[in-house]
C-alpha cells in the first residue's frame, strides 16, 4: 500500500473521529439549551381547590367514616405524615441520586401493588388527616401513571387538596435508565371541610445547581372549627364565634440543597406559621424536613448532607416539635426569649432528660423508630444510615396526646409514618 493511501485513511479515520465528537458536542450543547429553557418555576402565591367541593363533599352518599367538625376541649384528632417515595421504594430499591442503583420503579406493577399497600395501610390507621409527599402526577419514573388520582380514588373519603412540587425537564442520567421529566406534588387529606388552601414556592437555589435541585413548595389549608353544615360550607362562613381554624401545612423540603438555601426556606415557612398562629389560629405543619429532628443532631455522624441537625433554635416561641416541650409552656413571653431565657430552658430539657422524661405533659411519645432510610443501598437493618426526618411542629395552644414514628421497616417507601393526636385547647 502506498504511503499517501495510508495518509488518506488515517485522514478519513480522524474525520470520523471529529465528526462524531462534534455531533456528541452539539446533541450535548442542544440537550443543555433545552433544560435551560425548559426550566421554570411554579408560580407563589397559587389558590388551591379542595376536592370535591364542599356541596359534593359534604352531600356524598358514603359509608362511615363520615366527615368530621372541629371542637376545642377534650375532643381528639390524628393526622399522619408520609412520604410514599413516589411509590417506587420497597426495602429492595435504591436510588441513583443518593448513590444507589435505580432511577425509575422497577416496574408499573410493583408500583401500583407498592401504592394499593401503602393506602390499605392508611385506611387500616383510619387518622382524620393525611399529608402525602412526592406523589407523582406524571412521570418518566413511574411509567406515566397518575399516582394523585390514583391514591384519591381510595381514599375517596377525604376532601383533598393536590399542591405541585414540581415540574422537572428531562433529566438524561443513568444514561440506560434515564430519570427523564417528572411532575410531583405533596396531597392533604382532610375528614373535615377545608375552607380554602393555597400553595408557596420555596426559595431554591439561583445558581446553576437550581437545575438539580429540583423546585419545592408548601401546601396551608384552612380548616374552620365548629360544625361545618352544608349552608356554612357552602357560603365559607363557620359558627366559631372567635372565627378560629385549624391551618395545616405540607411541606417537603429540600434534600440536596446549601445551606443557605435551607435556612432560607424554613425561615419563611416559620414567617408563614407565626402569621396564622397570630391570627389566633391552630397551626400544624407536617411533612418531609430532610433534617434530623433529634435532639442535638443525635445520631448524625456521618450523615449524608440532607440528614444534618435540624436548627431548633429558628423555631417560633410558640412553637415545638410535636413530640417536645415549647418555649411557651416555660416561658411565658409574647416576644422571642432572651439568651438567658433560652439557657433557662435548656437546662429545664436536661432535667427532664435526667428524670427520664420526654416533657411534662400527657403525652405517649413513641420515637425509637427513624422514619427514614439512605437509599444509597437496598434496606439493611445492620448497615443502611436511618434518621427522624418526618414529623409535625405544633403551635402551643394544641396539646399533643400521643406522637409515633410507626416501624413499618420501610415496607413501601424509604420513610415510615408519622402519627400524632392532639386536641385543640379552649
Amino acid at each position: 500500500m502506498s504511503k499517501n493511501k495510508k495518509i488518506s485513511r488515517k485522514r478519513l479515520a480522524l474525520r470520523i473521529v471529529l465528526g462524531t465528537l462534534g455531533v456528541i458536542l452539539l446533541i450535548v450543547a442542544a440537550y443543555i439549551i433545552y433544560v435551560f429553557a425548559s426550566y421554570h418555576r411554579v408560580p407563589d402565591n397559587v389558590e388551591l381547590n379542595p376536592q370535591p367541593n364542599p356541596a359534593k363533599y359534604l352531600s356524598m352518599d358514603r359509608t362511615p367514616p363520615e366527615h368530621i367538625s372541629l371542637e376545642t376541649g377534650e375532643q381528639t384528632y390524628s393526622i399522619m405524615t408520609y412520604n410514599i417515595g413516589f411509590g417506587a421504594y420497597t426495602p429492595d430499591y435504591s436510588f441513583f441520586m443518593d448513590g444507589g442503583k435505580y432511577s425509575w420503579a422497577r416496574s408499573e406493577e410493583g408500583l401500583t401493588e407498592n401504592l394499593k399497600n401503602m393506602t390499605t395501610m392508611i385506611r387500616d390507621y383510619d387518622p382524620d388527616f393525611v399529608l402525602l409527599q412526592e406523589v407523582d402526577e406524571d412521570g418518566t419514573r413511574t411509567y406515566h401513571f397518575n399516582e394523585v388520582n390514583y391514591t384519591c380514588a381510595i381514599l375517596d373519603y377525604y376532601q383533598h387538596v393536590y399542591a405541585q412540587n414540581f415540574d422537572s425537564p428531562f433529566l438524561f442520567w443513568p444514561l440506560l435508565e434515564p430519570h427523564g421529566a417528572n411532575r410531583s406534588g405533596i396531597l392533604t387529606f382532610s375528614k373535615a371541610y377545608i375552607r380554602s388552601a393555597l400553595r408557596r414556592s420555596l426559595p431554591v437555589a439561583d445558581s446553576l445547581s437550581k437545575i438539580v435541585d429540583y423546585d419545592r413548595g408548601y401546601s396551608i389549608s384552612h380548616i374552620p372549627l365548629g360544625q361545618a353544615g352544608d349552608i356554612l360550607a357552602i357560603s365559607g362562613e363557620q359558627d366559631d364565634p372567635a372565627g378560629r381554624e385549624l391551618v395545616i401545612f405540607n411541606v417537603h423540603l429540600s434534600a440536596y440543597s446549601t445551606e443557605e438555601v435551607r435556612e432560607a426556606q424554613l425561615s419563611m415557612l416559620f414567617e408563614d406559621m407565626q402569621k396564622e398562629y397570630g391570627k389566633g389560629n391552630y397551626v400544624i405543619c407536617g411533612g418531609d424536613f430532610n433534617h434530623n429532628l433529634r435532639k442535638n443532631g443525635e445520631g448524625s455522624e456521618n450523615a449524608p448532607g440532607w440528614a444534618q441537625p435540624f436548627p431548633r433554635d429558628a423555631i417560633p416561641h410558640n412553637f415545638s416539635l410535636g413530640f417536645e416541650l415549647p418555649f411557651s409552656m416555660i416561658l411565658t413571653r409574647d416576644s422571642v426569649p432572651s439568651e438567658k431565657e433560652q439557657e433557662a430552658y435548656k437546662k429545664f430539657q436536661t432535667m427532664l432528660e435526667n428524670l427520664g422524661k420526654q416533657g411534662e405533659w400527657p403525652a405517649d411519645i413513641k420515637i425509637d423508630h427513624n422514619s427514614c432510610r439512605d437509599a444509597n443501598e437496598p434496606y439493611n437493618p445492620d448497615t443502611t444510615f436511618t434518621v427522624l426526618a418526618d414529623g409535625f411542629i405544633v403551635s402551643d395552644n394544641i396539646t399533643v396526646v400521643r406522637y409515633e414514628s410507626v416501624d413499618l421497616q420501610y415496607a413501601y417507601s424509604d420513610h415510615d409514618p408519622v402519627i400524632m393526636e392532639f386536641c385543640l385547647q379552649e
